[in-house]
């Protein structure tokens, strides 16, 4: 099954219903046409990214190439000659919509009729929907109504156009939300949408291109391979270079046919701006940032660019696949792009019938996706199914770069502190976190959201990493939300339906995934080896509490991060013992020599009461004071504590040991330390504590007073 994506959706071929009353009369291009079945797409949404534009001078945007450092285009050329076709692709696409709040306040403002037509229009699709639901509930026939019901909604959202495609998709891929035959009905939105006339796509490529068709391709598909709201996909050959391409064609007056739904959408988030108390976020705000990634959709250069930044920066994986683009069949109406053969995310059987494994494929995403939120910042915001492919070779490829956002690299690191913040029950410092995360102005007292956050997530804490829900989490976190003067960035919520996206096709093959424990690898490796400051100091913060090193927390962190297969041991803890030369490491070198002071007692006293117990019964003598019960002044209790304590150590080392780049020479920095003018009593200070540990001990031993003898 070949499946390609138009424009936020995905294609997997086979026979699509034929939308048209009555078929038109096609201008056929003059070349054979490939004889590819019909099928469908699902759509994806635009995002804006700051570095394909810059600031013309004069109060515009002028796009800039973020591809030209992707490598050399699909056709194989030169990389100044990829980047000359690149140029030449944006100038075709100078004329591209772009969204501007006003001038559409001002369009639809003088165009009451309409917009109250559009208004009624879908008042009374959903209304009437609302309705039946309401009814069957009441009639207690909702369970057997639920087939029906599902299909009437899908109609209703294809009916309504775009906008609500765009919506049936989100709740596609939520198991957890819509029942099972709602989410079946609904996700033939990915893949199952009317088609426009062939003969408008076709000249709507030559318009946009500037030649004829059969100076491009050799071969067409005479009918689309894929069907989206925003466009639809044709499979191709180029006459060139034989290459197989995917070409999307932009649905014609798409612009007017959403731009007048978020007119609506805007004004709506007004009116709960001004009378919805409890919503502190600026809902406008949130729709223009959404709307105008929508619109960032309908510029296909800007996809390509897009598309070419990604794989620049995921590709590198051997398990991540990601389309090149053919610049010089590109437009802003126009995309050509490298050909994928695969199979949706969401068809577990078919995926299995090849002999691999979903949840493998899903876990792929998801350690990608941790990648382009928290390391890099730029993230794939759309990905369902028809966007996520599963390729014969077991290779996860990714489509419809025409939604893409943003992560600031100070959220980056705050989110991974935030996490550190929640591991350790620190509420108070999550509660810091949220200035960092842009989510409170500055002059916010945050006092009263520390026990918010405790009543909450005292509770979520009971459950295991392996239990905890993701949506729990965010359901969680949105009622604290809406107590307190949060005002959450646009990008955040992009970040949130991303990861509840992906949690979402997890539970398709899996009902018990959850994504956090599957995001934890990451998170620890992160910790352990990323040298930024933050970072570094985070992980102090997590190893060191009340004085004394948390080797369990350590042995965690470390089971955990050598699950992630970009995983160091050669880098592990490098951050934190890099800090031991630095300046201001002087607290972390008491810590240190305080905790090597009872790691060596721990290792001292356990060898002798090994020793002691190796002599046979019968020839223990009495040690010292003429006590018989052991060498040490200990109880059984205080024995077995030490033990357990030095086995943890052994443990942690031997976690170092077996990983397959270790190098001893990993703790080079404390032999440094001890050669740092300020730190050359630090071995001198670890031998006085032990010394001074062990005195103490042996002097308790012999001031003991011996035990009765029995009479």
């Amino acid at each position: 099954m070949s499946l390609v994506s138009t424009g936020g959706h995905s294609l997997a071929s086979g026979p699509l219903p034929n939308f048209r009353t009555t078929p038109p009369p096609r201008r056929r291009p003059s070349l054979p046409y490939l004889k590819t079945p019909r099928a469908a797409i699902v759509e994806s949404r635009p995002v804006r990214v700051p570095p394909a534009t810059r600031d013309n001078g004069n109060g515009g945007l002028v796009l800039v190439s973020a591809g030209a450092a992707g490598g050399g285009g699909g056709g194989g050329g030169s990389r100044a000659e990829d980047m000359q076709a690149e140029a030449r692709a944006m100038a075709r696409a100078v004329d591209a919509p772009v969204f501007n709040p006003e001038l559409i306040a001002s369009k639809y403002g003088r165009r009451p009729i309409e917009v109250v037509r559009r208004m009624l229009e879908i008042l009374t699709a959903i209304g009437s929907f609302g309705l039946k639901l309401w009814l069957d509930e009441r009639n207690g026939v909702f369970d057997q109504n639920k087939k029906v019901r599902a299909t009437e909604l899908r109609q209703i959202f294809t009916r309504l156009g775009p906008t609500f495609v765009k919506l049936g998709q989100g709740l596609s891929t939520r198991p957890d939300i819509c029942p099972p035959e709602f989410l079946e009905e609904l996700s033939e939105l990915q893949d199952d949408l009317p088609t426009f006339p062939d003969e408008e796509a076709f000249a709507c490529i030559e318009r946009e291109l500037g030649v004829s068709l059969d100076s491009i391709y050799s071969t067409i598909t005479p009918s689309p391979v894929a069907a989206a709201s925003l466009g639809q996909v044709y499979k191709a050959k180029l006459k060139n270079s034989g290459q197989t391409v995917a070409v999307k064609v932009q649905r014609p007056g798409i612009e007017k046919a959403i731009g007048l739904d978020f007119y609506l959408i805007r004004g709506l988030g007004g009116l709960i701006n001004k009378y919805v108390d409890f919503i502190t976020s600026d809902v406008v705000a949130l729709i223009d940032e959404f709307v105008f990634r929508v619109y960032q959709e309908l510029n296909y250069v800007q996809e390509g660019q897009n598309a070419r930044r990604f794989k620049k920066l995921y590709a590198d994986k051997e398990d991540i696949m990601v389309p090149d683009i053919f610049w010089e069949y590109t437009s802003g109406k126009v995309l050509t792009m490298e050909w994928v053969e695969g199979v949706k995310l969401n068809q577990q059987e078919a995926i299995e019938g090849q002999g691999l494994k979903v949840l493998d494929l899903v876990n792929t995403g998801i350690q990608c996706s941790l990648r382009q939120l928290l390391e890099y910042g730029y993230f794939h915001a759309d990905p369902h199914p028809g966007n996520l492919l599963a390729t014969p070779e077991g290779k996860l490829a990714f489509l419809d770069f025409g939604m893409m956002s943003e992560t600031p690299e100070e959220a980056r690191f705050a989110i991974i502190g935030h996490v550190v913040h929640l591991v350790n029950r620190d509420y108070e410092a999550m509660a810091q976190d949220y200035y960092a995360l842009k989510f409170l102005s500055p002059d916010v007292d945050v006092t009263p959201i520390v026990p918010a956050l405790q009543n909450f997530f005292d509770d979520a804490l009971n459950y295991t990493v392996s239990e905890l829900n993701f949506k729990t989490l965010v359901d969680g976190l949105g009622a604290v939300f809406y107590q307190y003067p949060f005002n959450v960035p646009a990008y955040y919520a992009l970040i949130l339906r991303s990861l509840t996206v992906l949690e979402g096709l997890a539970l398709y093959a899996d009902p018990n995934f959850k994504v956090l424990a599957a995001s934890y690898p990451y998170f620890a490796k992160r910790l352990l080896t990323d040298p930024n400051p933050y970072l570094r100091d985070a992980l102090v913060e997590l190893l060191f509490k009340d004085g004394r090193f948390r080797w369990a927390r350590l042995e965690n962190l470390l089971e955990q991060g050598s699950k992630d297969r970009d995983f160091s041991a050669k880098d592990a803890l490098q951050p934190v013992l890099k800090l031991l030369l630095a300046p201001d490491g002087e607290e972390l070198r008491r810590l240190v020599v305080k905790e090597a002071v009872y790691v060596s007692e721990a290792v001292v006293l356990t060898s002798v009461v090994d020793t002691y117990n190796s002599i046979p019964t019968v020839l223990r003598p009495p040690i010292l004071n003429g006590n018989g019960r052991g060498p040490l002044p200990m109880t059984d209790a205080e024995v077995l504590r030490i033990r357990e304590f030095r086995d943890l150590v052994v443990r942690v080392w031997g976690l170092l040991q077996t990983s397959e780049d270790f190098d001893p020479a990993l703790f080079q920095p404390i032999l440094q330390v001890l050669q740092q003018p300020e730190a050359r009593s630090l071995g001198g200070r670890v031998i006085g504590g032990v010394t001074q540990r062990l005195a103490a001990r042996l002097l308790q031993q012999v001031l003991r007073t011996p035990p009765p003898v029995p009479t």
